[in-house]
């Protein structure tokens, strides 16, 4: 199986790359504003950029995009640059799919469901709260609508090894190590199922591998309002120093509205993969803190 990945210098696209890797695929991961050893060049806003890296000469039989504006709130109030970054890069790479006569997964989240009767099954109805979440929805349906064998692996809360330590629970981990004193203002009142970027990284492999296609949810065992999961985190750093605030969404005041019961039912990944054992944050801690973390 030859893959091009979008966004292989980030979470879930690092992974991707190196489990497909790992597992005997001929594999190339792009970057475009923050390169890696294992990466190339490649602007999915602009195709004929004459940096970019061959697609098509590549022939790959798989396009995973995994690039986005994930800044949720900056969506609120840069709506173009959004709409660039998610929807057109999308729109780009799905022509790139086209001419190459590959198969496309899109990263999508729970963001497109608002957050009243979650967690969500790939059935329920979709409503979008946010620019970012409208934007997601609208990248989404185009890939399904345009390439009827596509992929579209909907998650939310990843985390997991990743080189600049990004991610919420990553960032955690790293002051706490650092001794340095944590101030976290959270949300009790926003919940979600958070999925280890490996682990969306395996599913995605068994599912390409099988040659599935629709709409999939991937999560952990885990299912925890963010006051809950930073707690989860602490408990494994005893002398931690930290203040940690509970509000709730409404006294957070965010530009952008999230849905408060996110997060994900994945019976049918579970129903078609019955043997897929999922980890969860404590047992990623538990490899992290044995001292076996690896750096993607």
């Amino acid at each position: 199986m030859k893959v091009f990945i979008s966004g292989a210098s980030g979470l879930v696209g690092g992974n991707c790359l190196k489990h497909f890797t790992e597992m005997g695929w001929n594999v190339v991961g792009s970057y475009f504003s923050f390169q890696t050893d294992d990466t190339v060049f490649y602007d999915t806003l602009h195709p004929e950029h004459d940096m970019n890296f061959d697609v098509a000469g590549f022939a790959p039989d798989v396009i995973v995009h995994c690039g986005a504006l994930t800044h949720v709130d900056l969506c609120e109030t840069n709506v173009q640059e959004s709409y660039d970054k998610t929807v057109q890069s999308t729109l780009n790479l799905i022509t790139l799919a086209k001419q190459c006569n590959a198969r496309m997964v899109y990263i999508s989240t729970d963001y497109v469901f608002d957050g009243v009767n979650g967690p969500y099954r790939e059935d329920a109805p979709v409503n979008p709260l946010s620019v970012y979440a409208r934007h997601k929805l609208e990248a989404e349906q185009a890939v399904l609508a345009a390439l009827p064998d596509a992929l579209a692996l909907r998650v939310t809360n990843v985390y997991g090894d990743e080189l600049r330590g990004k991610n919420f629970i990553a960032r955690i981990i790293d002051q706490c190590k650092n001794n340095q004193k944590l101030t976290l203002k959270l949300p009790y009142d926003q919940y979600a199922s958070p999925a280890n970027a490996w682990d969306i990284a395996r599913a995605m492999f068994v599912l390409l591998r099988d040659n599935k296609a629709g709409i999939y949810h991937i999560g952990s065992t885990d299912y925890l309002n963010r006051v809950e999961l930073a707690l989860r985190v602490l408990s494994y750093f005893p002398s931690a120093e930290y203040d940690l605030i509970p509000l709730s969404t409404t006294q957070l005041n965010q530009p952008a509205a999230r849905p408060l019961l996110g997060g994900f039912v994945k019976a049918k990944f579970s129903a078609e993969y019955p043997d897929f054992l999922f980890g969860n944050i404590d047992s990623y801690m538990k490899k992290v803190l044995a001292g076996i973390e690896d750096v993607v």
